[in-house]
């Protein structure tokens, strides 16, 4: 009997049905916490792009794709490191998009990725410090460093003519991050930073930290937090006290919610979030339709860190992370044939006829050094109460 099921399961093996069955991907974000504005569009792009390799059928002989989702909380380590050890052990993930928030995303991969040898994709984890993470060639992102955001940040505030500047910053390491790389970029420019000061998330009250930032002055807050918690509050304590009638928005603040709170009490107010006007950006759009907001930041790169786990798998021939973990750069960039949103089975027939492709995706994805994206980037301004674009970079 078992030399006839061993026998039956090499015939399967030969036959290409072996693999023709579910392979689950973790969507691992927060649900919960000081982003959760953020999330849904997220998880709903990264899914999308998982149906569409299931409908398409091209997959490995023809395996599904079932996302299985986590909560990270985005701000709380511990609980993020359980759902992602629940991910990996429970529920069988091959792969990871995620996590969102840098600190979570920081502890998940060495607590559990790197012990487990699960390749991550996140969509939004930009804190520079995780370019030099010890990360086994298993992390990778589809959104740029904030080293990057600090240079484009500067950018922008010095073509608005604004050479100084408050600051302040979430307290962990993402809001961190990010301040040190726009100081260091504003003030290289010429710029002044008057003070540069955390605040915790999570408080009823900000006059206090509000009352530092606006004896320090400046002529714009730039706002280094989230739209669902701390950052928020510093805003609304800051126009309820006339310390600051404008603003400018990293990307941790920029969603539908900025709008909702504010509107035109931010008038002229300013920001950027990674983002394109590349044609792979309209195609993903298109594709969406109203299922949910195309648009809302780093939704597109969560499409994106879905479908370059899916085609490094089919690249590789497995669904083990330690075979397809060395072929995402392969698929992310040239030579090749261009790949968009919605040419998810066509990437995958030529993968499987051997040839190459140049996932250009929607967000024109490009992954340089330790796995991350080169950058692009949507500046907005607020103009009659809501987040317009002003142009890409």
């Amino acid at each position: 009997m078992k030399k006839l099921m061993m026998a039956t399961a090499a015939t399967a093996l030969m036959a290409g049905t072996a693999f023709a069955e579910d392979v689950k991907i973790g969507v691992i974000l927060g649900f919960t916490g000081p982003i959760e504005s953020l999330t849904p569009s997220m998880a709903a792009g990264a899914e999308l792009a998982m149906q569409e390799v299931t409908d398409g059928g091209m997959l490995l002989g023809g395996m599904k794709v079932m996302p299985v989702r986590a909560d990270s909380t985005c701000v709380d380590s511990g609980a993020a490191t359980a759902a992602a050890e629940r991910l990996i052990t429970s529920d069988g993930v091959s792969g990871i998009m995620g996590a969102d928030c840098s600190g979570v995303t920081g502890a998940i991969l060495s607590n559990v990725a790197v012990p487990n040898g699960v390749v991550m994709i996140s969509p939004s984890a930009t804190s520079p410090g995780l370019s030099t993470a010890d990360d086994n060639g298993l992390f990778f992102r589809t959104a740029p460093s904030d080293a990057r955001q600090g240079v484009v940040m500067t950018e922008v505030l010095m073509e608005e003519g604004i050479k100084e500047v408050a600051l302040t910053y979430t307290n962990n390491d993402y809001g961190k991050g990010l301040a040190d790389a726009f100081q260091q970029a504003f003030e290289a420019a010429g710029g002044s930073v008057t003070i540069s000061a955390a605040h915790e998330d999570g408080k009823a009250d900000y006059s206090a930290e509000v009352g530092a930032l606006a004896a320090a002055g400046g002529e714009r807050l730039v706002v280094a937090g989230y739209v669902d918690q701390g950052g928020s509050g510093i805003v609304r304590a800051a126009l309820d006290s006339g310390a600051f009638d404008t603003f400018h928005f990293p990307d941790g603040m920029i969603s539908a919610k900025l709008e909702e709170n504010f509107g035109d009490e931010i008038e002229g107010s300013t920001g950027q979030h990674p983002g394109t006007d590349s044609p792979g950006a309209a195609k993903f759009a298109e594709i969406v339709g109203d299922a949910f907001d195309a648009t809302s930041p780093f939704t597109p790169e969560s499409y994106d860190a879905a479908a370059l786990i899916m085609l490094a798998m089919q690249a590789a021939g497995s669904t083990d992370s330690g075979d397809y973990k060395d072929k995402v750069m392969d698929v992310a960039n040239a030579p090749g044939e261009m790949i968009y949103p919605g040419e998810l089975s066509k990437a995958l027939e030529i993968i499987k006829a051997g040839g190459d492709i140049d996932y250009v995706g929607a967000t024109a994805v490009e992954l340089i050094g330790p796995g991350e994206s080169a950058g692009n980037y949507r500046q907005i301004v607020v103009d009659g109460g809501k987040i317009t674009t002003a142009k890409y970079r």
